[in-house]
């Protein structure tokens, strides 16, 4: 176990965080990284948010906060000061207070309770979604916080993709330790907690869901690979605060997810445009030589000189679309796909 944290988190900086909401795995999750950090002398910092959405929550972050004294972790609540009832809003949130705070330490390690049960769910719920095989691999072991910009130079680390939830809460029971169920998690409405019902006692189909998706990770592994080659080679920053690209030689499925990601990083914004409209213009962007410009996702694309130039939009202000930001991002980007990190 502690090699995945060694794998993770090794070559970080600062002391590395641990989501922690006071559920099973991220308790569990907790305890595992402190007996890391007893073995490497690495600092540890455990970050709640209280979203301000459920009265419980107050008390939530009090129990992690007494758990984490007990066990000899340093412990900060972090309060959502604008909540909003949607949980796309409140995951973003969420990630954007726990990088800030992790920054402002010096860190640059989130580590996030995510198991094999979340893989599982997650590969069904794409699947439903009519996700590629490149969606289909599910979550990553190391990625980039979603929040941005305050995420930048952050890096979410996930070791217990390989663990089950019933083993995280048996270990748990083992050690007498208690952990905090968010009524969430038991409400039909969402559609996570519909598809947990479906996988409920289906080991069997578990274990075939994950065979597969241990086969589409080797082969994500190898696409984002071969992009950050071409990142490397065929991107370049523009003096005027954009990128200069030449996508020429890729072909139209990996080109889609390097031009989405040059334009995400760019624009400055949380996640890639969406395929049903960058897929039209990246085969125009390959098939027309006489291509005249286009705009997406707060970017302007133009041909210049055979190349193709991205800058933001010149409504697009702020830190999310700074040059300098961009070009930090683009090189974090690009060293994760390279397995640089």
């Amino acid at each position: 176990m502690t090699d995945a944290f060694d794998r993770l988190c090794g070559t970080g900086a600062g002391p590395v965080g641990i989501a922690v909401s006071g559920g099973s795995d991220s308790l569990a999750l907790l305890v595992l990284a402190k007996a890391w950090s007893d073995r490497t002398g690495r600092p540890l910092i455990a970050l709640t948010v209280d979203h301000r959405l459920r009265p419980e929550a107050a008390d939530e972050a009090r129990f992690v906060a007494e758990t984490c004294a007990r066990i000899g972790v340093d412990h900060q609540t972090l309060v959502w000061d604008r909540p909003v009832a949607k949980q796309a809003l409140a995951r973003r949130a969420r990630h954007g207070l726990m990088a800030r705070a992790l920054r402002d330490r010096g860190g640059d390690r989130l580590l996030l309770g995510h198991t094999s049960d979340d893989q599982c769910e997650t590969f069904l719920m794409r699947a439903r979604q009519g996700s590629t095989w490149f969606g289909l691999s599910g979550m990553q072991p190391l990625a980039l916080s979603p929040a941005w910009p305050e995420g930048e130079g952050i890096l979410l680390a996930r070791p217990l993709l390989h663990r089950s939830r019933a083993g995280l809460q048996a270990d748990l029971e083992q050690r007498g330790l208690d952990w905090v169920e968010d009524p969430s998690n038991r409400d039909p409405a969402y559609e996570r907690v519909r598809v947990r019902r479906l996988l409920d006692g289906q080991t069997a189909l578990k274990a075939r869901i994950l065979a597969c998706q241990g086969r589409v990770q080797l082969l994500r592994q190898l696409e984002e690979r071969l992009i950050g080659r071409w990142m490397e080679l065929r991107v370049e920053p523009d003096q005027a605060g954009g990128f200069r690209v030449r996508p020429e030689g890729l072909p139209q499925e990996r080109a889609e997810r390097a031009l989405g990601v040059m334009i995400q990083i760019a624009g400055g914004r949380d996640v890639p445009p969406r395929r049903d409209a960058l897929q039209p213009l990246v085969r125009r962007l390959l098939a027309e030589s006489g291509f005249s410009g286009a705009t997406l996702g707060g970017v302007m694309i133009q041909r210049r000189q055979g190349d193709l130039v991205l800058r933001p939009e010149p409504d697009v202000a702020g830190d999310a679309a700074d040059p300098e930001r961009a070009e930090a991002r683009f090189r974090a980007v690009k060293r994760l796909y390279l397995g640089r990190t």
